[in-house]
């Protein structure tokens, strides 16, 4: 008695951390809109790990970024190379609830995205000393932020198509016949800011 109690003790408390208790594993696509200039990716995303594929001109056509690995491949795809470079934090995307160094949250309204009923929050983040204030409009069904804004306007995200599932082992691992690229040491400023949200 006291062993099955103990078990549904444990189910509940798992069931009111709530989603975040649970690896968070999506598919979607993603606009980015930064100063004006807008950019479409792709996202697989599993927890410490995601695959960015990019739509805009360039070198770089996937990223995968290994925080378990702490590393990031940067994938060419015409030329079959890749290039390592390293993890920074800069690179994490925003796909949860609260934002990383929230402060403080205020409701303002509900609006639909993509289908989806969202709550419109404005959200305030302080690093140190540095304030950022944004909007996130988070949907109420799968707990997802759809589109986070900078409150000046300056850096805009927003998701579409958005699946919640399972993603692949193979879209966060190195193609078997891709080479590493020495001296591939610049890329187009585009590419890397895409990178960073």
């Amino acid at each position: 008695m006291r062993r099955i109690f103990s078990v549904l003790s444990l189910t509940c408390s798992l069931l009111l951390l709530g989603p975040s208790a649970w690896a968070l594993e999506f598919s979607a696509d993603q606009v980015t809109k930064i100063q004006g200039k807008l950019q479409k990716a792709n996202i697989y995303y599993r927890d410490t790990m995601w695959r960015i594929e990019h739509h805009t001109m360039g070198p770089v056509n996937v990223s995968i970024v290994r925080k378990d690995k702490k590393l990031v491949w940067l994938l060419l795809s015409r030329m079959k190379h890749f290039k390592t470079v390293p993890y920074s934090p800069d690179q994490d995307l925003r796909v949860t609830e609260q934002l990383d160094g929230e402060i403080s949250r205020q409701e303002i309204g509900t609006e639909m995205r993509d289908g989806h009923p969202t709550i419109l929050y404005e959200v305030t983040t302080k690093h140190g000393e540095h304030i950022e204030e944004y909007y996130q409009w988070l949907a109420t069904d799968i707990r997802f932020p759809m589109k986070l804004a900078k409150k000046d306007g300056s850096w805009i995200v927003e998701y579409h198509h958005v699946k919640m599932r399972p993603v692949s082992d193979y879209l966060f691992n190195l193609p078997v016949n891709f080479q590493p690229l020495e001296g591939f040491n610049t890329l187009p400023p585009e590419q890397t800011e895409s990178d960073t949200h």
